[in-house]
């Protein structure tokens, strides 16, 4: 399935960004490249003298204190590349690239490698964890009042996935907003009011072929099938004799029907989306459930391989916030936070789903439904996914369904 979000105007001779450090390659370029050495090109100067130990400046050089700096240092490192994939994704949403199937493919790539690096991040934990509490209680005094809630790009990566202001928890009663001054605030906010990659993939699933009532109308077929094969069920049950395992059985499909009454009812997903309990509008959600449905068909692996992926990013966060709890509860216990937070307290209250951006997808097994409920696609909606139009540009070439 691709997309078109927007459909932005290029000149004549535009050449996509992603190209474009190919393009740029002068004469001078390439002879000078030939004298590049190792050191030069990763600038391991810079990299290999910023480890400045507080504690050596004091006069009492503390041996961890270097793998305490020298593993933040690499988070930042892949806090950057993550920040990198995640842009490069972003403008492809953005220019309406999605509808040309090979970016779609780069997009599910670079999400796939994001959530590769956040299974790094996490493992990393295992390093900084041969430090213990003693040996980190030696050099802690030198940090106040550094923190890591003072780390612009996590709070970048979090703003432009999506995590919501107003489910953020305070951090020593203040907005997170207020540890950051100067540049390092405008582009805080620059991150505020730009699309988020959930909203840009919100946008997408909104397009997904089929959901038009005048066309297949998957939902309104998922309804009706829902409606018959529930009442069907129930029928089913209750011609059995009476006994202890119908009225159990009768009791967990009354569960379900509830469940899925609810799913049709898009005044109480508006109700949800209010309390910050589902993240997507009505019409994404029913985009995200019906590539779940599909997702065996050909057009609709490589848009499952994308909710996966974005689970995925979740689902590492959510490791990596918990390795964090743990790791300052090991270090300091219920001790306050060298940045004066509540430390162990504070970090806790983060794992709740309230951190949690794609959600929605993760629930959309609550949704599930026998394979006979849900409605067959035919040989003219397989005609129809190739041609959907999104405006005035199409998702799939015509041609491509003879």
């Amino acid at each position: 399935m691709s997309g078109c979000p927007f459909r932005g105007r290029q000149t004549q001779h535009a050449v996509p960004s992603d190209l474009q450090d190919n393009c740029d390659r002068s004469q001078d370029g390439t002879a000078q490249s030939s004298k590049l050495t190792y050191g030069d090109y990763l600038q391991l100067n810079k990299i290999t003298q910023a480890q400045e130990l507080q504690s050596q400046k004091k006069g009492c050089k503390i041996h961890d204190e270097h793998l305490f700096i020298v593993t933040h240092q690499a988070y930042e490192l892949w806090f950057k590349q993550i920040l990198w994939e995640l842009d490069s994704v972003r403008e492809i949403f953005q220019k309406g690239q999605v509808r040309n199937e090979r970016n779609m493919l780069k997009v599910v790539s670079r999400i796939h490698r994001t959530s590769m690096i956040l299974k790094l991040l996490v493992d990393q934990f295992d390093v900084l964890e041969t430090m213990t509490a003693l040996d980190f209680f030696d050099f802690r005094k030198y940090l106040v009042p550094a923190s890591g809630f003072q780390s612009l790009q996590f709070r970048l990566i979090e703003n432009k996935i999506g995590v919501p202001d107003s489910l953020r928890i305070p951090y020593n009663r203040k907005h997170y907003k207020d540890n950051f001054k100067g540049q390092e605030n405008e582009l805080m906010l620059q991150s505020e009011i730009e699309p988020t990659l959930l909203q840009l993939v919100e946008q997408w699933l909104e397009r997904t072929p089929g959901l038009d009532p005048d066309g297949f109308d998957f939902w309104g077929k998922l309804k009706n099938n829902t409606d018959e094969g529930l009442n069907e069920e129930i029928a089913d049950i209750q011609s059995k004799p009476a006994s202890e395992a119908k009225e159990d059985m009768l009791c967990e499909l009354n569960r379900d029907k509830e469940i899925l009454t609810a799913l049709f009812d898009e005044k109480r997903h508006e109700h949800l989306l209010s309390k910050g309990e589902r993240r997507i509008s009505y019409k994404a959600l029913q985009g995200a459930l019906m590539i779940y449905f599909y997702r065996e068909e050909p057009r609709f692996q490589v848009p499952f391989q994308l909710l996966n992926s974005l689970m995925d990013i979740d689902a590492l966060m959510s490791k990596w916030r918990y390795n964090h709890v743990c790791m300052v509860q090991r270090m300091i216990g219920s001790k306050s936070g060298t940045g004066r937070s509540s430390g162990y307290q504070y970090l806790r209250a983060t794992m709740s789903d309230r951190y949690k951006v794609f959600v929605d997808f993760f629930n959309l097994a609550t949704f599930l439904v026998p394979r006979p409920w849900i409605p067959k696609l035919n040989s003219s909606l397989h005609k129809f996914l190739y041609t959907a139009e999104c405006g005035d540009c199409s998702y799939f070439s015509s041609e491509e369904s003879d």
